[in-house]
């Protein structure tokens, strides 16, 4: 099995930052795509930032020029730093990674999620 936690998240004021962290464990396995999402209640699921194995990043427009992700797949580790937060960041995270794994193939794979709530 492939297990993805997520951790960082919290309270922070408007304009605060804050720092996401999500972790992969299994073995024989090899991650190609990292990604964040979040959601909140009565809203779809948004993919917010993804990060490709050779690097290449992509944002959403709502997050991009505040939000950066970063991934180390050596590590089996990605990041998700997040400033200038405004009240509409406050969602649940969830981390998600396409990985393959021996024996199964190329299969996506989602972390619990972690709380982020930017209010004054």
């Amino acid at each position: 099995q492939v297990q993805v936690v997520e951790s960082g998240g919290g309270l922070v004021q408007p304009g605060g930052s804050l720092t996401l962290s999500c972790a992969a464990s299994g073995s024989d396995f090899s991650i190609y795509v990292m990604r964040w999402y979040r959601q909140t209640p009565g809203k779809e699921r948004e993919l917010v930032a993804a990060i490709l194995s050779g690097g290449y990043t992509n944002y959403a427009d709502s997050v991009r020029g505040r939000f950066t992700i970063s991934g180390d797949n050596a590590k089996n580790t990605q990041y998700l730093q997040m400033n200038s937060l405004k009240p509409e960041d406050t969602a649940i995270y969830y981390c998600n990674i396409a990985a393959h794994r021996a024996g199964i193939g190329l299969r996506d794979y989602w972390g619990q999620g972690t709380q982020v709530t930017v209010s004054s």
